[in-house]
């Protein structure tokens, strides 16, 4: 199976470019207020970069400048977390799946070549 990528609404990166171009000109205004871009920037760039890569190998959890892999031999479940999911991996430790809910789980699962069993 090819790989299933979770993302974030594409809305995300949009507002966070709108408000890199509202912040230009109170950034441009004193040399000091500059650092103001790098919030939108940085939304925007996280908005569009991060999120869950699942395969057959494994999982990728994509964040604003890293990425973590995770083999599937390591995940020994998931559980629901708030809004989101969370990985439980084989030594009870957990990590958030970011924009994968729980009605995403069915096609998280099925990238493994796995089933989902309900308990």
């Amino acid at each position: 199976m090819a790989t299933v990528k979770f993302r974030h609404s594409p809305a995300v990166a949009l507002a966070g470019l709108i408000a890199t171009f509202g912040a230009v000109p109170v950034a441009t205004w004193r040399w000091y207020l500059a650092p103001i871009l790098l919030v939108p920037v940085a939304v925007a760039i996280w908005g569009w970069r991060a999120g869950t890569d699942a395969d057959a190998d494994g999982v990728t959890v994509r964040a604003l400048l890293g990425q973590r892999r995770f083999p599937w031999s390591r995940i020994s479940g998931f559980a629901p977390r708030g809004r989101g999911v969370v990985a439980v991996l084989d030594g009870g430790a957990t990590v958030p799946l970011t924009a994968v809910t729980a009605r995403d789980l069915p096609k998280l699962v099925a990238a493994s070549g796995a089933e989902l069993n309900a308990q």
